[in-house]
């Protein structure tokens, strides 16, 4: 048995943060409802067409989940919404915009005066209430508003992270707080509204570069792949013109790494390169040194020599590379799911369980279980029909 199956969870997301969350809710077998614009349905069914027809964002966040759909301006959709939520539900979770969830009648003053044991997420860019309450929020602005972007990219250029981090951490921090909002109820019996915001998620991300500029110090300069504050750490080319990550993390790997990488263990007693905040600021000469010698040898010969070295060292590893990771692969991480265009792979969920696996079910189509889920609230066919036809669901 998964550990939520019996929690039944509303939503009314869309894009990637409220989705994220309930997905890894399903993963762990909850009901997952998920209320969808007629016609269009959640507007990340449009990002692209890359897995077979469908969108890469939609089918990464939305398995296992029922798409029920409801245009919830209509009167008789929302009467439909309104009793979904009060007997069935267990978990309302919304990313709408701030007081759009209120003015449906689903804000959590509403619905615990009814339902008391009932959990309310609200998830939006920059929190209920503030002076940026209303303003647009999508990934990228985040990123700038954190100040992820200032400390990201090269030193000519500022660089956004490539996924949706500012989304999927609000997606994380949604689906955590949910789970300890579970513990406490069944301590307390009273559920609990949650106010997750974007720019909080991502800037408690943010908290390394945040204390190294206190008071006013400079912050970490940008530096691409490699690190900030540590050096030597980040890509560096071989020979056959592939790149090879590397990272030292003290003077013990340092010397190590002198004497078994670079074949050079007089660099080790250098004064110049004697901490790393010296080899640090002395990057750019250090960096010479290492290419010249890595560029007698293969990507994999340098690898070898940092194992031998016990130096941490990665692949700077492509997309199909990803697909094709021996790790994964070893510890059979890839299953199948089902969607409206056949099956396709998706990665297990982080995590080993020793009694069952997390939920992989299909993938919906827009509006795939309207008609069972209203069966089931007792509309006839006639009625769903009606409902239908006058723009409802």
């Amino acid at each position: 048995m998964r550990p939520l199956e019996g929690i039944t969870v509303i939503t009314l997301e869309h894009a990637i943060a409220g989705p994220f969350a309930t997905r890894q809710l399903a993963d762990l077998g909850a009901r997952v409802i998920k209320v969808e614009r007629p016609g269009v349905g959640d507007f990340a069914r449009g990002y692209d067409e890359r897995v077979h027809g469908l969108a890469s964002h939609f089918v990464w966040t939305n398995r296992s989940k029922e798409s029920l759909t409801l245009d919830v301006k209509h009167p008789e959709a929302q009467k439909i919404l309104q009793r979904l939520v009060s007997e069935e539900a267990d978990i309302l979770v919304q990313n709408l915009a701030p007081g759009a969830a209120a003015r449906l009648g689903l804000s959590y003053e509403a619905l615990s005066a009814i339902k008391p044991g009932i959990i309310v997420c609200d998830i939006s860019g920059y929190g209920n209430d503030g002076p940026y309450r209303d303003k647009k929020a999508y990934d990228l602005l985040i990123q700038s508003e954190s100040g992820f972007v200032s400390v990201t990219g090269t030193e000519d250029e500022p660089s956004k992270a490539g996924p949706s981090i500012a989304d999927i951490s609000a997606g994380m921090y949604a689906y955590s707080n949910i789970l300890a909002a579970l513990l406490q109820k069944q301590i307390t019996g009273r559920g609990q509204h949650l106010d997750i915001s974007m720019l909080e998620s991502l800037v408690e991300w943010m908290n390394y570069p945040l204390y190294y500029a206190i008071d006013g110090a400079t912050p970490p300069r940008r530096t691409g792949a490699s690190h900030a504050t540590i050096y030597p750490y980040g890509p560096f080319p071989a020979g056959d013109g592939k790149n090879v990550m590397l990272g030292l993390q003290n003077e013990r790997e340092w010397a190590a790494f002198c004497d078994k990488v670079l074949l050079r263990p007089e660099l080790g007693k250098e004064e110049r390169f004697s901490s790393n905040s010296k080899r640090s600021a002395a990057r750019e000469e250090l960096r010479n040194i290492i290419i010249e010698v890595f560029s007698g040898l293969t990507v994999e010969q340098v690898i070898e020599r940092l194992e031998s070295a016990q130096i941490a060292n990665a692949h700077l590893n492509t997309m199909q590379d990803v697909w094709d990771h021996p790790q994964l692969k070893g510890r059979n991480r890839w299953r199948e799911i089902d969607t409206a265009v056949g099956k396709v792979p998706a990665l297990l969920p982080p995590g080993s369980w020793t009694e069952c696996e997390p939920r992989m079910d299909a993938v919906p189509a827009l509006g795939q279980h309207t008609e069972a889920i209203l069966g089931k609230l007792g509309y006839s066919a006639d009625a769903i029909a009606e409902l239908r036809a006058a723009g409802a669901i």
